[in-house]
């Protein structure tokens, strides 16, 4: 009975729009994350591209799609979340598609292979876009569809109800990429991206804000980014976050690689690479009981260390078994953090910025792809490709990994003494 009240006071808690903003990012994710893990396979034995050019654009389209809701937010702020979506979920259904048609047969006479690599970051570039609208619309809509009561388990049910999609699409994509051939795969993100879209026109409905948007100017939009960019503490404290994403990407290119070349052509990587999103669904609403009464400084800083031993768990013995236990530790740091950096975030908005300042928040998700994928691509070629000694890699991101986290930790001491000051 106890049970039941506090899941129905839960409930009350949220506004209709809470939960359909989740169901969408849901499917939003199940696209992006199927067609993530089989992304640097597909464009290296499908396309043919060498693991530098495969990182290089793997950098461009998960950088630009994390960078680009820094301004997408603001956007959003200023002509509506259903109007976001709508434009997010179109872009984003014939994006994923274009990607797809790429390495499909019917369109060969389409996509010169001479050209392909300009063609890919002109697609690429475009599909980034649409999706960069997606993130800062969700949480701005969590932002003002919960209650002050309601809103630390709703940002953890958001991250619980991501990683259900981040555990979906690679199960449905290893499913997809066996029956019908990995381009298809894109396909069927398409298809996924354009139910969703369907779902904005006929189901989703605004937030009620007490900002008048129609108040709101294009020009105050970007002065109110440049506010926030001239905002030096909050800037390096993003900076320092970056490290945590640029080892964690490498999940989706050093992780299949390995995986594909030192273990075995037939493993179901993408599903080994959904360990921590599984991870996260059985296990983040109990993390986040437990760490609630953390500090989220401390929990960052815990996340980071405890995630860092994903990749010296892994460079011991890499077998699939002893992959599998790394990337189920990742999730365990993952989950103490994340929750608790978007609930930091949030708090930090002023009233009318829910979406600028959840858009600041994926800086570090942006430039941890951007500079990962690249990084990620020459590591490969030169410690595995090359030299034969691909357990350098791990031994090279548990490091970043370490940095991440003694640097939050100084961090932390600079702020707390300036404060007493």
């Amino acid at each position: 009975m106890g049970i039941t009240t506090n899941i129905r006071k839960i409930g009350s808690g949220f506004k209709p729009s809470f939960w359909i903003a989740n169901i969408m990012e849901l499917f939003e994710r199940i696209a992006y994350y199927g067609q993530a893990t089989i992304l640097s396979i597909f464009l290296r034995d499908h396309l043919k591209f060498n693991e530098v050019e495969t990182g290089q654009l793997s950098s461009i389209f998960g950088g630009l799609i994390y960078f680009l809701p820094i301004f997408a937010g603001a956007l959003a702020d200023r002509f509506g979340f259903r109007k976001a979506f709508s434009f997010a979920f179109f872009v984003l259904a014939l994006g994923y598609f274009m990607i797809g048609a790429t390495g499909m047969a019917a369109f060969s006479g389409i996509f010169s292979s001479s050209h392909l690599f300009w063609v890919l970051i002109v697609i690429l570039v475009f599909t980034a876009i649409g999706g960069s609208f997606i993130k800062p619309s969700v949480l701005g809509t969590v932002a003002l569809s919960s209650s002050a009561e309601t809103k630390s388990i709703g940002y953890a049910i958001y991250y619980w109800l991501v990683n259900i999609g981040g555990a979906l699409g690679p199960l449905i994509a290893f499913f997809v990429r066996r029956q019908m051939g990995i381009q298809a795969v894109y396909i069927v993100s398409a298809v996924s991206c354009f139910l969703m879209f369907l779902n904005t026109i006929f189901f989703y409905k605004e937030p009620v804000s007490n900002i008048d948007r129609s108040q709101v100017s294009i020009s105050m939009v970007f002065k109110n980014l440049l506010r926030v960019l001239v905002n030096f503490r909050f800037m390096i404290f993003l900076l320092i976050f970056s490290l945590y994403w640029l080892m964690f990407w490498q999940i989706f290119v050093i992780i299949p690689f390995f995986i594909t070349d030192y273990i075995s052509k037939d493993a179901p990587f993408e599903i080994i690479q959904s360990v921590g999103s599984w991870g996260i669904i059985l296990f983040q609403l109990i993390v986040n009981w437990f760490t609630k009464r953390l500090s989220p400084i401390t929990a960052i800083i815990t996340g980071f260390s405890v995630s860092a031993l994903c990749w010296f768990i892994i460079m011991m013995n890499p077998t699939i078994p002893i992959i599998i236990a790394g990337l189920f530790v990742m999730s365990l740091g993952e989950m103490t953090q994340a929750p608790r950096y978007y609930e930091y975030i949030a708090d930090l908005a002023p009233e009318g910025q829910a979406a600028l300042f959840q858009g600041y928040a994926f800086l570090p998700v942006a430039i941890g792809w951007t500079l990962g994928g690249t990084l990620g691509g020459w590591l490969y070629k030169v410690f595995a490709t090359d030299s034969k000694q691909p357990q350098m890699i791990f031994l090279v991101l548990f490091g970043v990994g370490l940095a991440a986290a003694v640097l939050m930790f100084i961090y932390n001491l600079t702020i707390r003494s300036k404060k007493r000051v």
